[in-house]
């Protein structure tokens, strides 16, 4: 008598890592880890747009607690998935510092109903752009990159001074004083300190300029009154105001994130040990990263932008799992609704923001130069010539703030903007100049651009202080 043999057991497909479940008991301590690395970025970036656009401390509070939601919902949103949207990778999710240097730009110029209807617009063309992904990114490379985030850098470093001497550009000796404390302190915790610590250093050059303002009685610590849960305020800005030319700069640092898109979730996939597939997953983070800023420019935030910086954490840790960035951003949404936490940080002296800005911004400054190193700047390309022209293009308005003055609004719009003037500058050149095979090459979408600009923050990667 034959017996047919039974057929193998189909075979068990593994759990990647990246998928893999963590057990209760070590999720906790490994997204609080997280969110230690990360804090800094939304706290330093709420008061920055406080300190420039003046806000109230309750104002302020409620601002951080929007920011901290907003953190907490993309995270879970990049980490989880929903459809198409969220890459399903260990990302985190914070405010854009580049993109809120742009807000405040607009803000300042044409008021905060237009900065706000700027996102909205911005927003709305990276979800209508994602369709035709692959032709948009190489309108961006490094060199397009670099002269893009080193003119924000400067813009930036100028507006964060005023947040010391005020409007009139006059400070007070006590006010340089307390900021110059503040980025000693900084500077300090990031040459001592190590590891996560070390990543938020500008959080703690933050509390340490709070503390020796409060001490030395050069500022003040004056906490948001309240009490109960710290809910976000719809529209805080009055209703959205829509002008194309005004959004201009916002429009063109949006078109920009596909390629830092691109960048992270490449670095992210290989780090996780997944195979990058940038023409599926880079929309998927794309798309979640509109539709998080959508809601939040209907209360009052800028772009939102996610951010590989935790990747250090998950090869220190060895635990690559997306649910620890999940529980990392359910913590979030918890701290985003504590009302004592916001109410507490919205007391933090002005001069105090001002120094810790100032210390982002020159971060950004430097990566945008590092960006240009990545470029073909050799004296027998054409790329030096593009870099020195858009650069001038950028600086002009910087310098000379009235070189326009004479030109119609739309016109001083678009070329007194050092950031869009340089950025258009770039991209013309790079386009007209590159047909010759002389200019510097456009990244594919499955090459690795460079890391995110718009994390403008030191802390976006494990080398650099955590602010955006």
């Amino acid at each position: 008598m034959t017996t047919t043999p039974r057929p193998a057991p189909a075979a068990v497909r593994p759990v990647e890592a990246v998928d893999a479940r963590v057990p209760w008991r070590r999720l906790a301590p490994l997204a609080a880890q997280h969110v230690l690395a990360m804090i800094a970025a939304p706290v330093s970036t709420v008061f920055l747009v406080a300190g420039t656009l003046k806000m109230s401390p309750g104002a302020t509070a409620s601002l951080l607690s929007t920011v901290l939601l907003l953190c907490g919902v993309g995270a879970l949103l990049q980490s989880l998935g929903v459809w198409r949207i969220g890459g399903r990778l260990p990302f985190v999710m914070l405010p854009g510092g580049a993109a809120t240097a742009l807000f405040l730009q607009i803000a300042q110029e044409h008021g905060p109903a237009t900065a706000t209807g700027a996102v909205l617009l911005a927003a709305a063309l990276l979800l209508a752009v994602l369709p035709l992904y692959a032709r948009v990114v190489r309108l961006f490379p490094p060199l397009v990159m670099g002269v893009t985030v080193l003119l924000i850098g400067i813009a930036m470093i100028r507006v964060a001074a005023r947040l010391v001497t005020g409007p009139d550009g006059t400070g007070e000796p006590r006010a340089v004083l307390l900021a110059a404390l503040t980025v000693a302190a900084t500077v300090t915790a990031y040459v001592f300190l190590r590891g996560v610590w070390r990543q938020t250093s500008v959080l703690i050059g933050m509390a340490a300029g709070t503390a020796l303002g409060v001490g030395t009685g050069l500022g003040s610590f004056a906490p948001a009154a309240g009490s109960g849960f710290a809910l976000p305020v719809f529209l805080p800005f009055g209703t959205p105001r829509f002008d194309l030319v005004a959004a201009l700069p916002l429009l063109v640092f949006s078109l920009t994130t596909l390629a830092e898109i691109t960048g992270q979730t490449v670095l992210n996939s290989e780090t996780v040990g997944r195979k990058p597939a940038p023409e599926r997953d880079v929309p998927r983070v794309a798309r979640a990263d509109a539709l998080v800023s959508l809601a939040g420019a209907l209360f009052g935030t800028s772009l939102m932008v996610t951010s590989a910086e935790n990747i250090g954490i998950g090869r220190l840790t060895g635990v690559r799992s997306r649910f620890v960035t999940a529980g990392a951003g359910a913590l979030l949404v918890v701290l985003g609704l504590a009302a004592p936490v916001s109410r507490a940080l919205a007391g933090i002296p002005e001069a105090v923001v001002g120094g810790s800005a100032l210390v982002v911004y020159a971060v950004i400054a430097v990566m945008g130069v590092e960006m240009l190193r990545r470029a073909d700047l050799s004296g027998t390309g054409t790329g030096s010539l593009t870099a020195a022209l858009a650069l001038t293009a950028g600086l002009l308005p910087l310098l000379s703030p009235d070189l326009y003055a004479g030109f119609p609004g739309w016109a001083r719009t678009i070329l007194g903007s050092g950031v869009v003037a340089g950025t258009l500058t770039a991209v013309l050149l790079t386009a007209l100049l590159g047909r010759s095979g002389r200019g510097s090459d456009a990244p594919s979408p499955s090459a690795d651009p460079p890391a995110r600009a718009d994390r403008d923050a030191p802390d976006r990667t494990g080398r650099r202080p955590g602010v955006a």
